[in-house]
Order: structure tokens, then C-alpha cells, then sequence
């Protein structure tokens, strides 16, 4: 079978166009053939695939990552959400389209009266990614809050932005009244309606599992988001938020 013209090529020339797809379609193409493999196996590819300001995310990281045999070795150990930021954020590259993906603890949102002990309470959780959470106790007006700096993300990508929260067995109240969730950024405002925990009207919600990912809206990376919920009366169900 006579070679196909493209295996004509230099190897650091494929690896130079291999470099402008993505980490899943480096990985697929190594199946070709040998030199494939060995292109796609070359630092070259993988340091396109890592985000410019890599080395400076690794010196945020609470865990340092002290050896990683190759590019692409770190490319996948920093596809693993890591702690950065004195374990107030989580930093991880999306291993399909090498985006960053961030997200932020509790105790990096704007939560009001989170300082009263009798309306939330810190405590440490042993399944949440972060060392500290804080659980709902009763409040007459929830507000949460979350910045982020644009510049951090990855340029020209869509992004989503989630509230994250567990809801213990005992909790109730939170399906009574809808809750306002917005984004902004600048001038841009986007707002939407959302229950914390499904009710009648939003019996498509699964929380089987006793999490819910609220999508609160999406955004071009040139947007900050900030995600607010209120209630106009006592919401009378506990959640935790991890």
C-alpha cells in the first residue's frame, strides 16, 4: 500500500499542524501510524495544547506539581480540578477542548450575612473539594454572589456558569418561591428564574442525587458573571453549600 503524501512530511511539520486541533484529536491521530504517534507524542504539541499563563497558574497551586515526565504528562495532571489560591479555587483544563475551567468556594462568594452564626454555619465537609463549606440555617433574604476576572479564562469560548449546592434530607421551603439568578457583565445584564429545589413547576429537575447544578446562564469569556438569588419570604429548608 503506497504511504499517503502527508507522510512525506518532516515530523515537527506535523507536529506544527497537529498542534492547531485539539488534545482529542491529537489522540486519535496517534493511532495512524508511527510517525503520527511521534508527533503527536512531541512537547511541541502538547505546549500549544497547555494554556499560555500555565506556569504562572502552577505557581498559584496549593499541591506544587513537582515532576511530570513531559508536556503532555502535565497536561493531563492539570486537567484534574487543583486547588490554587490558598484553596479558595479550583483550576482544571478541559481535556477535549483544553479550555480552563475554574471554580470558586464558598468562601470566595459574597454571601449575605454568612458572618451570623445563627443564618449559616462553617464547617469543614469531607466530600466537597474544598477543606470548608457553609450550611443554610435560616435567613429571611438569600443572596449569593460570585465574581470572577475575565482575563483568567480562556479567549473565545462559550462558558457556562453554575451554582453548585448539596441539599440535606431535612431541608424545606426552598421550592416554595422561585428564586432570581443574573449575570452580568458591564452593561450586559441577563436574568432568569430558578428553584433551588424542584416543585410542582419544575418537576423536569432530577435531584435524586441530593445535587443540583443550577445553570445560571452562559457567557463569551469576555463577560464576568455574578450569580444572585433572592427570596422575598423565610425559606425554611436547609441546604449545604460545598
Amino acid at each position: 500500500m503506497a504511504a499517503s503524501p502527508i507522510h512525506n512530511l518532516p515530523e515537527d511539520c506535523l507536529a506544527h499542524v497537529i498542534g492547531f486541533t485539539t488534545p482529542r484529536n491529537a489522540c486519535q491521530s496517534s493511532t495512524v501510524s508511527t510517525m503520527f504517534r511521534n508527533s503527536t507524542e512531541s512537547d511541541f504539541v502538547w505546549e500549544k495544547f497547555l494554556p499560555r499563563d500555565y506556569r504562572d497558574i502552577m505557581s498559584k497551586l496549593v499541591s506544587p506539581l513537582m515532576e511530570f515526565s513531559s508536556k503532555k504528562d502535565l497536561f493531563f495532571k492539570l486537567s484534574s480540578p487543583l486547588l490554587i489560591d490558598g484553596g479558595n479555587k479550583t483550576f482544571a483544563i478541559d481535556k477535549s477542548t483544553n479550555k480552563k475551567c475554574y471554580m470558586l468556594s464558598a468562601r470566595e462568594l459574597s454571601i449575605t450575612w454568612s458572618s451570623n452564626h445563627l443564618c449559616w454555619s462553617w464547617k469543614p465537609l469531607l466530600h466537597s473539594r474544598f477543606s470548608q463549606g457553609v450550611e443554610l440555617i435560616m435567613v429571611c433574604w438569600l443572596e449569593i454572589c460570585g465574581k470572577i476576572n475575565t482575563r483568567m479564562l480562556s479567549e473565545n469560548t462559550t462558558y457556562g456558569a453554575y451554582l453548585v449546592v448539596k441539599l440535606a434530607n431535612r431541608a424545606f421551603g426552598l421550592d416554595l418561591l422561585p428564586s432570581e439568578v443574573s449575570i452580568e457583565v458591564g452593561d450586559y445584564k441577563s436574568t432568569g428564574i430558578t428553584y433551588l429545589r424542584g416543585g410542582s413547576e419544575c418537576k423536569e429537575q432530577d435531584l435524586e442525587r441530593g445535587y443540583a447544578q443550577h445553570k445560571i446562564d452562559e457567557s463569551r469569556s469576555s463577560r464576568i458573571y455574578k450569580a444572585e438569588e433572592q427570596h422575598s419570604s423565610y425559606p425554611r429548608r436547609r441546604m449545604v453549600r460545598g
